[in-house]
C-alpha cells in the first residue's frame, strides 16, 4: 500500500521573483505520473523559447515514491534541480511538479547564489500554492449472491469508499475504491458478512 493520505496541489500556480535583475518564473502543477510531469515541462519550454534556463523537479506520486527527478537545464551542476527537489521533499507534497524559468539579467549569481535563488523560487511558490488532501485508495471488485446485497450495502456506507458501481446479473458485482487505511478492516468484514461466500478481486 502507498502512503495513506498526503497533500497535493489543488490547481496549477505561478509566481515571479526578481533576483539581481534575473527573472525567475516559478510554476507548479498536479501530476501523478512521470509522463504528466514531462509534458508540463515541455509545454513550459514551448511557451518560453527565449528563456535562459527551464529548471525543474517533480515527485510523481506519494511523497515517499521513487518516481522523482530533476534537471539543472544548463545551470552549473547541483545549483538548480537538486535544491528545487530538496524543497519539494521537505514540503511533504506528492503528485507535484515545479519548474523555474529563468531570464538572465546580466549579473552572475555564483554557485551559492544560484542554489539560494532556485530554492527561494520554489519555497515562495509553495507558500502560496493551494493544496488539498489526497486519500490513497485501492480498487476492489466484490462478487456475491443477492441475499447479501443489503448487508454489503450497509457495510459500504460505513467506510471511506469512492467510485462505486454495481452490476446486477446472475450475481451482484460491485467495484469500488477503498481508502488504503481501511482496506484490511473492510476486506475482513466483507468476508464475515458473506460467511466467506464472496469473490474479492484486486488489480495486480
Amino acid at each position: 500500500m502507498s502512503t495513506t493520505s498526503y497533500a497535493v496541489p489543488e490547481q496549477s500556480w505561478q509566481i515571479e521573483l526578481e533576483i539581481k535583475r534575473s527573472k525567475f518564473l516559478s510554476f507548479a502543477a498536479n501530476v501523478s505520473h512521470r509522463q504528466d510531469a514531462e509534458a508540463f515541462i515541455r509545454l513550459l519550454r514551448e511557451q518560453h523559447p527565449q528563456a535562459s534556463h527551464v529548471c525543474w523537479a517533480y515527485i510523481a506520486g506519494p511523497p515517499n515514491t521513487t518516481v522523482r527527478s530533476m534537471s539543472d537545464d544548463g545551470e552549473p551542476s547541483g545549483t538548480a534541480g537538486m535544491p528545487m527537489l530538496k524543497v519539494l521533499q521537505h514540503s511533504g507534497l506528492g503528485d507535484v511538479v515545479v519548474a523555474v524559468v529563468r531570464y538572465f539579467g546580466g549579473t552572475k549569481l555564483g554557485t551559492g547564489g544560484l542554489q539560494r535563488a532556485y530554492s527561494e523560487a520554489v519555497s515562495a511558490l509553495l507558500k502560496e500554492l493551494p493544496t488539498r488532501l489526497k486519500v490513497s485508495r485501492s480498487a476492489l471488485t466484490l462478487v456475491f449472491d443477492y441475499e447479501y446485497d443489503g448487508s454489503i450495502g450497509r457495510l459500504i456506507n460505513r467506510y471511506d469508499v469512492a467510485d462505486m458501481q454495481a452490476n446486477y446479473d446472475q450475481q451482484v458485482t460491485v467495484t469500488l475504491a477503498i481508502a488504503d487505511s481501511e482496506f484490511k478492516a473492510f476486506y475482513d468484514e466483507v468476508i464475515d458478512v458473506c460467511s466467506g461466500r464472496v469473490v474479492i478481486e484486486t488489480p495486480d
